[in-house]
C-alpha cells in the first residue's frame, strides 16, 4: 500500500507548505484529485511545481501515471498477462542488473527488516527485469535502479512496469542508447544555461567538464538525494515537466551553491564539489527557482541545443502532453533513428581519423591526380602555355 508521507530520517515531514494549515492542505489536495480525475495535465503541472508537489504517495498513485499516459485499459490487459514476461528471453544487461539491486535501498526505507528488504529487491529486480524484456532494444546503464526503486516504492504492483516502460522509451531513452554521447549532449546544455544566468560563475565552472552532473542527470537525481520525502518531491515536478527540466534543476543548484563553488580553484576539487549534493537542499525553492530559469532562458535559446538530435527526448518530449499520448512503439522508432544516427556519426569520426593518419599519403595521391589532370585537360595546357615562359616547352 502506498504511504502518506513516510518518515524515512527520523524527523517529521517539513511543513513548507504551512502544513499545518489543514484548510490549505485539504484545498490543495482536493485540486490535485480533481485534476487527475479530469486528466489535465496543464493543472497537474502548475500543482507539481507549487509547493509540496503532490504531497502525498496516495495522490502520487494517481498523477503520474497520468503525466507518462498509462492507459487503464492498456494496464489491465498487462495486468492478465503479467507473468508472460518471465518466458521472454533473457536481456543481455541482466548479470549487471542483479549486481545493481544487491547494492539498492542504500537511504531508504531504513525502518524495514532485512526480509523486507530482501522482499523489495526481489520485486526491484523482476520490475527491471520484466521492463528490459519487453523493450530489448534498450540498454540498462547504472543507476537506472535508483530511478525504479522509487517508483517501485510510491507505485502500487499493477501501475509500476507500464509506468517505468513509459519512462524509459519515452523520457529517460538517451540513457538508454548504446552510446554515451547524447548523454553528453545534454551534459552540454548545463554550461550554457549557466553562461546565460550568471557569466562569471560559468567561467568559473568551465574550468572542468560538466561530466559532475552526470550522476544525476542519469538518475532524475534518485541516486544521490537521501531523503525519500525530498526524492518522490522531485520526481513531481521532473516528470510534470520536459525532460530537459531536469538540467535547469541542476543549473539551479549550482547557482544557488555560487559562493561555495567560487572557494575551489582546482579543477578536480571543483569537480568533486559540483558533483555532490548538499543535504540541506530546500527543493522546493530550488523547483520554483528551476522553472523560473527555464521561462528566462528556454532551451531553444541556448547555444548547444542545435547539437542535439532530433530524435532525443529533450525535442521529442517538449510537451508532456504529447509525450503522454506517444505509444512505447514511438519510443523505439525514435530510438532506432538516433542510433542510426550515433552509427553514421562513428563511421564519420572513424573515416576522419583515418584521413587525419594518412594525411601526407592522400596529399600525395591528390597532388598527382592534379598533376596529371593538369597535362591531359586541354585549357589547363593552353593556360600553362600562355602563363609560363616558352623555354620551358
Amino acid at each position: 500500500m502506498a504511504r502518506e508521507y513516510e518518515v524515512v530520517d527520523g524527523s517529521e515531514e517539513k511543513d513548507d507548505l504551512n502544513f499545518r494549515d489543514e484548510p490549505a492542505l485539504t484545498h490543495k489536495r482536493t485540486r490535485i484529485l480533481d485534476a487527475c480525475k479530469r486528466r489535465d495535465i496543464d493543472d497537474l503541472q502548475a500543482l507539481a511545481i507549487s509547493t509540496g508537489g503532490f504531497l502525498t504517495d496516495a495522490i502520487r498513485c494517481q498523477a503520474w501515471p497520468i503525466l507518462l499516459g498509462v492507459n487503464i485499459d492498456q494496464r489491465e490487459e498487462r495486468e492478465k498477462t503479467s507473468d508472460s514476461w518471465g518466458k521472454l528471453e533473457q536481456h543481455r544487461d541482466e548479470g549487471q542488473v542483479r549486481l545493481d539491486v544487491d547494492r539498492s535501498f542504500v537511504y531508504y526505507p531504513n525502518d524495514d527488516t532485512q526480509a523486507q528488504l530482501d522482499e523489495k529487491k526481489s520485486q526491484l529486480s523482476d520490475l527491471i527485469t520484466e521492463v528490459l524484456r519487453r523493450q530489448p532494444y534498450l540498454c540498462y546503464f547504472q543507476g537506472y535502479h535508483d530511478i525504479c526503486q522509487v517508483f517501485l516504492l510510491v507505485l502500487p504492483p499493477a501501475t509500476r512496469a507500464a509506468a517505468v516502460a513509459r519512462l524509459s522509451a519515452l523520457r529517460i531513452r538517451d540513457f538508454m542508447l548504446p552510446s554515451l554521447n547524447p548523454s553528453v549532449a545534454q551534459l552540454r546544455l548545463i554550461p550554457d544555461i549557466l553562461r546565460a544566468a550568471d557569466p562569471a560563475l560559468y567561467a568559473h565552472v568551465s574550468r572542468t567538464e560538466p561530466f559532475f552532473a552526470l550522476s544525476d542527470t542519469l538518475t532524475m537525481f534518485a541516486h544521490n538525494v537521501r531523503r525519500y520525502s525530498d526524492i518522490a518531491r522531485l520526481f513531481d515536478a521532473l516528470l510534470a515537466r520536459e525532460q530537459a527540466f531536469t538540467l535547469y534543476v541542476f543549473a539551479q543548484i549550482v547557482l544557488r551553491r555560487r559562493d561555495e563553488i567560487f572557494e575551489q580553484d582546482e579543477p578536480d576539487m571543483l569537480h568533486f564539489t559540483l558533483s555532490k549534493l548538499p543535504e540541506d537542499l530546500d527543493l522546493d525553492a530550488v523547483i520554483v527557482d528551476a522553472a523560473a530559469l527555464f521561462e528566462r532562458y528556454p532551451p531553444e535559446s541556448l547555444r548547444s541545443w542545435r547539437s542535439v538530435s532530433n530524435s532525443s527526448t529533450l525535442k521529442t518530449a517538449r510537451d508532456v502532453s504529447i509525450c503522454a499520448a506517444q505509444t512505447l512503439e514511438d519510443g523505439h522508432r525514435f530510438f532506432e533513428r538516433q542510433r542510426r544516427e550515433l552509427e553514421w556519426a562513428q563511421r564519420r569520426d572513424e573515416l576522419l581519423r583515418t584521413a587525419w593518419a594518412n594525411r601526407a599519403l592522400i596529399l600525395a595521391v591528390v597532388v598527382g591526380a592534379g598533376a596529371v589532370y593538369f597535362r591531359k585537360a586541354p585549357i589547363w595546357s593552353n593556360l600553362a602555355s600562355w602563363s609560363m615562359p616558352s623555354h620551358y616547352f
